[in-house]
């Protein structure tokens, strides 16, 4: 799809109206071959080791989408340039209950030493589907690609994303990402689980080399061992922490000159990997892991309002960590999800 994208958008289109059945994501007339933004659903959780939901996420964004105005305040008409969520793959909902099954006793025992006799069937289990899930989304990713298309993933556990940051990697070598998260994500193998969630970052760093650089941002919980982790990573890894940029605010810096030094530090060519708990969890109750602190909603889409003006190359994204709440409550995380994620769709948007 070209630049001039918003010529593609059917003259029945009426961006004002209320989102018709049948149709797609924030009720747009799109398929996939007329979209330039193609969103993956991966409704996986297996690994979350506090509270399990986000592999709902895809599907409750889907619906909340129906009430996102397209005209955003920030980046304008971001569907001209066509988005489409695709159907979910069968195989990764199997793959979720399969993996699920056999993570439960090991979460509930408190993770897993490699080896381990008790728990070694289970670990062999959950690390295969893992892998298999990693392939899927790989191979996915690669297809959009080749087509020119942008590649965007929605998840699911922050664990979902692996396969589309290797094959972004390897279609443009020394490529950053910008990961806006509550945790550092750089433990090995948490709980025994070689793709936990709770190591995506650390796998990214030791498992793909293309990756030349990673700026996390809104950082709040983390271990010893993640910091020493991220420190022997030299420049190619930078960390905003949460209590620094609150700090440096009460301090009367603003927040927009945080925002700039992240995006500063990034190459030309970025993949942005966006924790919803990396927000304030006021706006995100029911995310797999909440921490106190975060990021504003308004700060988080002066962030990407920034990313945009920078003039670097965003070359895919993802969103994950989103959980409905109760049936029976009005909901709410996945308004939210469904906001952020169309403020993603906004930074690749054609110049």
């Amino acid at each position: 799809m070209s630049s001039s994208a918003q010529n593609q958008v059917p003259s029945a289109f009426d961006p004002d109206a209320a989102a018709q059945p049948g149709g797609g994501i924030f009720g747009l007339p799109f398929t996939r071959t007329d979209s330039r933004v193609v969103i993956f659903p991966v409704p996986f959780d297996a690994t979350t080791s506090y509270r399990p939901g986000t592999a709902d996420g895809p599907d409750a964004i889907f619906d909340a989408s129906m009430q996102v105005d397209l005209l955003d305040a920030r980046f304008g008409p971001v569907y001209r340039q066509g988005i489409c969520l695709l159907d979910e793959d069968p195989r990764l909902r199997k793959l979720n209950d399969h993996a699920r099954s056999h993570a439960r006793p090991i979460i509930e025992a408190g993770g897993a030493e490699p080896g381990d006799p008790e728990f070694a069937s289970d670990l062999e289990h959950v690390n295969r589907a893992s892998q298999q899930l990693n392939d899927l989304v790989h191979d996915h990713t690669r297809s959009v690609l080749a087509e020119g298309k942008i590649p965007a993933l929605l998840g699911g556990e922050h664990s979902t994303p692996f396969g589309a940051i290797k094959a972004c990697a390897e279609a443009h070598p020394g490529m950053g990402i910008l990961h806006v998260d509550a945790h550092m994500d750089l433990r090995d193998a948490f709980e025994g689980f070689t793709y936990s969630h709770a190591s995506i970052m650390h796998n990214v760093l030791s498992r793909i080399p293309q990756v030349g650089k990673l700026v996390q941002f809104g950082l709040r919980d983390f271990g010893a061992g993640e910091l020493a982790f991220a420190k022997a990573q030299g420049s190619r890894v930078v960390q905003f922490l949460d209590a620094d940029i609150a700090r440096s605010q009460l301090m009367g810096e603003p927040f927009v000159k945080l925002a700039q030094a992240a995006i500063a530090a990034l190459p030309e060519k970025v993949y942005v990997s966006f924790d919803i708990d990396g927000l304030d969890p006021s706006l995100c109750p029911h995310t797999g892991t909440p921490v106190p602190g975060g990021l504003s909603f308004n700060q988080a889409a002066l962030l990407l309002e920034l990313l945009r003006e920078s003039g670097k190359q965003v070359v895919g994204f993802d969103l994950v960590e989103v959980a409905p709440g109760d049936p029976d409550e009005p909901e709410w995380d996945a308004n939210v999800g469904a906001r952020v994620l169309y403020k993603l769709c906004g930074l690749v948007l054609p110049r």
